[in-house]
């Protein structure tokens, strides 16, 4: 198995385990909160974090960290990778701190100017989240808003890790982070503390130790040493002409999720719940094939680009983008075919009911459909800062972002709810086509990811309309008490599902598929 194929392994192994306790955590936050005011203000009060760290290039951090290391690295330099850790470290750290203090002072304003102008706009003129609980909301962010300095630098941490192709204590920082949120909330709910302050509080603790303490031990393991180090640094010039563009430019696959919570407050109570539970579900295959490609690639993508092996990271790339198409191709078919079922069994419990299934099922077809283009955009991404042509995924998502906000913002007058989920999906597709139109004319050898594209296009069609066919046939319409027929009718999408997938693969001679089935014939033969 080649190295990468190892690592994404690793880091799937570390995503399922994330991603399951995600699907508890999201059970507790649904069970205890439902689609109401208080879920919707849980969902909420990450908006202002999120773009705090958004805003520092934190979801790219390792992005830009990663080369920088490898080339210390590569040339034995051993004093060196830990003097540019400790500059960046310390400049990174330090802006943090300021930038969070200053953000938790203003808190009640930013809540007030982000939210509180909204009502204007709604339709019906009621918003998801009241004007009175807005000074609520603010207080709920300032809980949970000194978490990004943990993740900041966790993010650091484990970009050393990375670099050492190491992987597994970095996939534990997302386990610890949503058991920290789940027994946050039920300690909360199980002393009587009404809301979502339990949950949030929870999440602070959680990126303390996961996302902090947990990389501190795992970067010493693989030979973290702290050095003193002067902040101004070639590694820290460096770290910024990389991380300006990223800063300077959000992309709308960073957006994306705030963008969603702050324009469901257009429509009503429980609409932002909804949508973040949809799309929470639908980041669990989107993360087990499309994070997990994208981290485990991009160390080798960047080491290959270091040394001049340009044809050999072209190739892995391209094998790359075409493995999560086709993985991606099979989630998205599963999740059309079984969307309520998969809802209902996840969430449909305590305060969840059979409307807020029905509402979050509907929601969750529309992500479904970019599920595919998330792994597109990580891996065509990452090529490019694996070249340090920072500016080009940024520029293109600056682009995307601007042409796509006033969908999110005006699509709830014209489709409800279940049209911001559509206005997401598209602007993750246009995204990534963007991506691989720019990639594929500066580089070539679009035409085996194309041919990639439309096999896996006709497959999933197939697989995803005979799945829903024998679901519906299995499960009906949602109801009350139907957690078993629902739970039979997942059993029967998955079997009917990849059955209907492999077979359609197999027939339109999809390499990867026909190679299986060879040596498959060849070993029981």
């Amino acid at each position: 198995m080649s190295r990468i194929g190892k690592a994404a392994l690793v880091v799937s192994a570390g995503i399922l385990a994330s991603r399951i306790l995600g699907l508890l955590r999201n059970v507790a936050v649904a069970a205890l909160l439902g689609d109401t005011t208080d879920g919707d203000l849980y969902q909420a009060a990450f908006v202002l974090p999120d773009l705090l760290f958004y805003l520092m290039a934190g979801g790219y951090l390792s992005i830009t960290f990663i080369p920088i290391l490898a080339e210390r690295m590569a040339a034995d330099d051993e004093e060196g990778t830990w003097s540019a850790f400790a500059s960046i470290a310390k400049a990174v750290g330090a802006a943090m701190v300021l930038l969070t203090v200053v953000t938790w002072i203003a808190a009640p304003s930013i809540v007030q100017w982000v939210f509180g102008r909204l009502p204007a706009l709604a339709t019906e003129g009621t918003t998801a989240i009241p004007a009175a609980d807005l000074s609520e909301l603010a207080g709920l962010v300032r809980i949970v808003l000194p978490a990004q300095l943990f993740f900041m630098l966790g993010s650091l941490l484990m970009g050393v890790q990375y670099a050492k192709d190491r992987f597994l204590i970095p996939s534990l920082a997302p386990v610890v982070y949503n058991l920290g949120i789940i027994f946050g909330g039920l300690i909360g709910w199980w002393s009587g503390v009404e809301g979502p302050a339990g949950f949030l509080w929870g999440a602070l603790l959680g990126a303390a130790t996961g996302n902090f303490a947990l990389q501190v031990w795992g970067a010493r393991r693989v030979g973290l040493r702290w050095v003193s180090a002067p902040i101004r640094s070639p590694a820290l010039r460096a770290y910024l002409l990389m991380a300006l563009p990223l800063m300077l430019g959000q992309s709308v696959a960073i957006l994306d999720e705030q963008l969603i919570r702050v324009a469901g407050q257009l429509g009503p109570e429980g609409t932002i719940a909804t949508l973040g539970l949809a799309r929470n579900l639908v980041m669990v295959p989107v993360g087990l094939i499309a994070q997990a490609a994208g981290v485990a690639a991009y160390p080798t993508l960047a080491r290959l680009v270091a040394a001049g092996a340009l044809d050999d990271m072209r190739e892995t790339l391209t094998r790359a983008l075409r493995g999560v198409l086709l993985f991606g191709g099979l989630a998205t078919a599963a999740v059309l075919a079984a969307s309520q079922p998969a809802v209902a069994v996840v969430y449909q419990r305590g305060a969840f009911g059979v409307d807020a299934t029905i509402a979050t099922a509907a929601a969750l077809v529309f992500y479904a459909l970019a599920i595919p283009f998330w792994g597109g955009h990580q891996l065509l991404g990452r090529a490019f800062y694996a070249h340090r042509r920072m500016w080009v995924p940024v520029g293109i998502g600056t682009m995307v972002t601007v042409v796509a906000i006033p969908l999110y913002f005006s699509i709830e007058g014209v489709m409800g709810a279940h049209g911001i989920a559509l206005a997401s999906t598209a602007a993750i597709s246009l995204y990534t086509v963007a991506l691989g139109a720019a990639w594929f004319r500066a580089h070539g050898g679009w035409r085996p990811v194309g041919d990639a594209v439309w096999r896996t296009a006709v497959a999933t069609t197939i697989a995803a309309a005979g799945g829903w066919a024998a679901v519906d046939m299995v499960v009906g319409e949602p109801m009350d008490g139907w957690l078993g027929q629902a739970s039979l009718g997942l059993v029967v999408g998955a079997v009917v599902v990849t059955g209907l997938y492999a077979a359609s693969l197999r027939v339109l001679r999809v390499p990867e598929v026909t190679a299986i089935g060879d040596r498959l014939r060849n070993r029981l033969g």
